[in-house]
């Protein structure tokens, strides 16, 4: 008979983040571990959403405006997979991932141009906002009226430590990145590198937090030596993820917990962020970096999906030209920008403002895909959306009626 399924950390809705010994934000070896789990064990994992709680379930955008990206991501870990050393693969294997029963509501966010951005900041420079209500598998928003689907539940961050040797390796080329960028791309953010500011390394003592935090990684992106924040919605229950160990113990930690998202999470903050608590059975392939040749992360999806039929995707294809005239050569950033502007502009004809239709193709289950990138100059790119998420027919050959479809939360 199996036991009940053990907590290894739970968190805080009253004590703030970066006072929790349980949390990190960013990437180092010398993180302390918070616990030990074992190989074929099923665990709890508790998480705050990626900002910490600094997003209320409210009707203005002022906090998503104000939002202090110095302190995110905030994840919960690391912990030690016992036996685990620098060679093995770490087998994620995620059985479930829910919202807290007090907290069933969740939010995706465009941030302002100036903090942070997104993929179409050049557009929609300005900060807005959309609470997404939960109801079991189901959301809907008051801020998107009219569209109700299932999410794809997953976590936007799992990763194992890096060692001494891959976390000076990111550094470094990170760092050469933005010095070859100065001249070429002036005044353009190309990485985040090491930041002192607001770095939290857990239960590390003074002298060792101060260190992790001048070294320490940003959590903002994913790496090909361990994952991170890969905002893959597909790692979602049932999924089994493969990630390359790089310090003994692995030290895995994970977060950012999305209840649905969009393939590209357009906006940056474009999933339905939320906390919650992700389940999680470990497993170990010893020596598997080296005789499975991997040494990068791998998944498997789960069984787990929302169900809409191929002809059910109004689909809007990208090529890369910008909306200016400009012909790109082989650009799929480009590309897949024109794809979403596309379906923006056919979607406002309902109704929907630019930057209701925006938070909407950032967080609900679009698909989206390289169709070609052999034919030189343009790159195509498609942009899927299940037209079942709506509540009234947005096909083409039914003429659009424009609904008052009310508005996100903007900044005051």
């Amino acid at each position: 008979m199996p036991g009940k399924i053990r907590t290894a950390q739970t968190v805080s809705f009253d004590v703030p983040a970066s006072e929790q010994p349980g949390l990190h934000n960013r990437w180092h070896p010398d993180i302390p571990s918070i616990g030990s789990i074992e190989p074929g064990e099923t665990v709890k994992i508790e998480c705050l959403d990626w900002t910490g709680g600094q997003i209320g379930n409210n009707d203005s955008a002022n906090d998503v405006r104000d939002v202090d990206l110095t302190k995110i991501h905030y994840l919960t870990g690391p912990f030690d997979i016992e036996g685990a050393e620098p060679g093995d693969l770490l087998v994620v294997n995620i059985t479930d991932v829910q919202p807290f029963d007090h907290t069933p509501w969740g939010f995706t966010g465009i941030f302002a141009k100036e903090n942070g951005g997104g993929f179409l900041d050049e557009h929609y420079p300005n900060a807005a906002k959309a609470i997404w209500d939960f109801d079991g598998i189901y959301c809907s928003s008051r801020h998107i009226p009219g569209v109700r689907f299932p999410g794809l539940i997953h976590p936007g961050i799992l990763g194992c430590a890096p060692s001494h040797e891959v976390l000076a390796e990111w550094n470094r080329r990170e760092g050469s990145l933005v010095a070859a960028g100065a001249a070429s791309h002036p005044g353009k953010i190309l990485a985040q590198l090491p930041n002192t500011v607001n770095a939290h390394a857990g239960g590390a003592d003074a002298a060792l937090a101060a260190r992790i935090a001048r070294e320490g990684a940003r959590t903002i992106p994913g790496r090909p030596e361990h994952g991170g924040n890969v905002d893959i919605c597909n790692i979602s229950r049932g999924s089994k993820t493969y990630l390359p160990v790089h310090v003994a113990g692995a030290k895995f930690s994970v977060g950012d917990l999305h209840f649905s998202q969009g393939d590209g999470e357009i906006s940056f903050c474009g999933a339905i962020e939320m906390a919650g608590i992700i389940s999680i059975r470990f497993s170990l392939i010893k020596d598997g970096m080296r005789s499975r040749a991997v040494p990068h992360p791998v998944f498997l999806p789960g069984e787990v999906a929302p169900h809409y039929g191929p002809s059910r995707y109004l689909t809007f294809e990208g090529f890369s030209v910008d909306e200016h005239g400009g012909q790109h050569y082989m650009d799929a950033t480009v590309a897949y920008r024109q794809a979403c502007l596309r379906a923006i502009q056919y979607l406002k004809q309902f109704g929907y403002s630019g930057e209701q239709i925006y938070l909407l193709l950032s967080c609900a289950p679009v698909r989206g895909t390289i169709a070609g990138i052999v034919d030189i100059p343009n790159v195509c790119t498609t942009l899927g959306i299940p037209m079942d998420v709506f509540e009234f027919d947005i096909s083409i050959e039914s003429e659009p009626v424009k609904r008052d479809l009310g508005a996100c939360a903007l900044t005051s």
